[in-house]
């Protein structure tokens, strides 16, 4: 029981977070998650570490809980390891391609399609970010695709913060040609293709520019999970 409330709180700040309806910098008060969760403090201050783990949260002690707020340094260097990791993991997947895998990387990017045309922010948020965790699932590699869901969730942080208005029109456009090239068994252009996309996100990302305004009220973020 416990740790299914555990992982509930998780779930949800995780959700809120990296579908940007909680801000980096937002206190996130125990007493408030205990009363919002009807939990004790002590789960609620499990699940606390366990974010701050993914860093996803910052604890400052005799502060509190805080969303992580990535600077620009931090946020170089998780595109960069992005980089590394997933250029690798698209020569490997070129290798071992199928129809079937195929099949599910189109789906999904016509998933992202349908959000982008409805102006669905949280979701194309979520499902752009889930394309590259796909990827490592269809490979059958869960170690990799919770690895990536961390990545991606900290990535989350890091666009709230610096992307620009107009940024990532294009993501949705690149993840097919990646899959184009993958159907195609050509592991060194799926290779050249996802080192670009990921450094055309960060090269969008603006490291001069303002917060958007967003809601910082811990009840009302989490009562749209």
């Amino acid at each position: 029981m416990e740790l299914s409330s555990t992982s509930l709180i998780v779930k949800a700040l995780t959700k809120a977070i990296v579908e940007h309806r909680l801000r980096p910098g937002t206190k996130l008060a125990e007493q408030t998650l205990a009363t919002h969760f009807g939990v004790s403090r002590t789960l609620v201050r499990q699940a606390l570490l366990q974010l701050s783990q993914h860093q996803l949260i910052r604890l400052e002690p005799a502060r509190g809980a805080f969303v992580a707020a990535p600077s620009v340094t931090e946020a170089r260097q998780v595109f960069a390891v992005r980089r590394m990791v997933e250029t690798e993991m698209s020569r490997e997947f070129a290798a071992q391609v199928t129809p079937a895998k195929i099949k599910a990387l189109k789906a999904h990017v016509a998933m992202e399609k349908a959000a982008l045309q409805s102006g669905d922010a949280a979701g194309r948020t979520e499902l752009l970010g889930d394309f590259h965790v796909r990827m490592a699932e269809l490979m059958g590699n869960e170690v990799l695709a919770q690895m990536l869901s961390q990545l991606i969730s900290r990535c989350a942080l890091i666009t709230l913060m610096y992307q620009s208005a107009h940024a990532a029109e294009h993501s949705n456009d690149e993840h097919a040609q990646i899959v184009e090239a993958l159907a195609a068994r050509d592991g060194l252009r799926a290779v050249q293709l996802m080192r670009a996309h990921l450094l055309n996100v960060e090269q969008n990302l603006s490291f001069d520019g303002d917060l958007p305004g967003m809601a910082t009220d811990i009840a009302t973020a989490l009562g749209q999970v």
